[in-house]
């Protein structure tokens, strides 16, 4: 009897936690601006907890890439098995530019998305992404190649727009020897990296460069020269990317003001954005960049460009590579290659 009551006592000790913790966490959901995601919620909790902070006063750029870099494992989820993955590198604007290059099945002429990964311009590499790339390249099927671009400040605006052209020139001479069709090549990004793709599109028009089939732009920087919307208002600090974290960023990417407007920049203040690849905008509901990622939609859409904008209620900065914590995730790689599944060149 001893034992059955001591039983009872700490099932009823567990359940009480249990609901003390499911209220506490739905209070941490609600916001004067909507609900929050409950594992967006308590990661955005965690780091306010923990005092998590890229950017405090003295680190390195090699200590902050070190920070962004332990997070990798929490929130990446279960790696996707690929039939062949290999790095290697192609003559870029400034030397050798490193290369991960993702093969889901020995094809020929497979579609290619070329990957810019996201990290302010500042973070980020062929790891941090390599998650998101198997997905979408199982998923597609297709190839990916994923480009680790030159970060700043060691290599600042515009380093990384140069190599980023310079990997679809490369993409578009040699798609057949790494099985890929150069009829059929996306840009392809997420943030800073949605940025590049972006402002390749633009680049690839104005040099009457390769074809771009389409571009896939996940919560995409497109106006750095204004950091005023209504979402930096809203969602500025204590939503995972804040507004102290992007106008760091911006420091150490544009360190010159008169790049800010820069269409290689900020391509949302280019004067012309028609006859630029199909586009999918990713937007999340409580991220600083939304509006400006939003903004962009409409601006091809008006221009006569066919767009898609879909925005994940819930949804913080960066969650499409983040499969372990949202499956929201999924649903936006699934969105991205129906997307890409029904342009009319496929």
């Amino acid at each position: 009897m001893k034992i059955k009551r001591v039983a009872i006592v700490f099932l009823s000790v567990v359940a009480v936690l249990v609901i003390v913790g499911l209220v506490m966490v739905n209070s941490w959901k609600q916001t004067e601006h909507g609900s929050l995601d409950t594992n967006a919620a308590v990661l955005l909790k965690y780091i306010e907890f923990s005092k998590i902070d890229l950017f405090s006063e003295g680190k390195t750029p090699a200590q902050i890439r070190e920070i962004s870099a332990k997070g990798r494992g929490l929130s990446g989820g279960k790696q996707v098995p690929v039939q062949q993955v290999r790095d290697t590198t192609f003559p870029g604007p400034a030397g050798p530019v490193p290369i991960r290059i993702y093969t889901p099945q020995q094809h020929p002429k497979l579609p290619i998305i070329l990957f810019y990964h996201g990290g302010g311009w500042v973070i980020g590499d062929l790891d941090s992404h390599d998650n998101l790339c198997r997905a979408l390249s199982v998923k597609l099927p297709g190839i990916v190649v994923s480009v680790d671009y030159r970060l700043a400040p060691e290599h600042a605006f515009p380093a990384a727009v140069n190599d980023a052209y310079a990997a679809l020139l490369w993409v578009s001479q040699h798609a057949a020897s790494i099985n890929g069709d150069a009829s059929k090549i996306i840009v392809a990004g997420d943030s800073a990296g949605g940025n590049l793709a972006a402002v390749v599109s633009l680049m690839s028009r104005e040099k009457n460069g390769p074809d771009i089939a389409a571009q896939v732009l996940m919560y995409p920087a497109t106006n750095l020269a204004e950091m005023t919307t209504v979402s930096y208002k809203n969602f500025g600090d204590g939503h995972y990317l804040t507004h102290r974290y992007m106008k760091k960023f911006r420091s150490l990417y544009l360190p010159q003001a008169k790049d800010w407007r820069n269409m290689y920049a900020s391509p949302l203040l280019a004067s012309n954005h028609e006859n630029l690849p199909p586009a999918i905008v990713l937007t999340a509901e409580f991220d600083v960049l939304r509006d400006e990622g939003e903004a962009y939609a409409r601006k091809l859409k008006n221009a006569g460009v066919p767009t898609t904008q879909n925005r994940y209620k819930g949804m913080i900065h960066g969650f499409v590579n983040m499969a372990g914590l949202f499956s929201q995730s999924e649903k936006a790689t699934d969105d991205i290659v129906t997307f890409i599944k029904e342009l009319p060149s496929f």
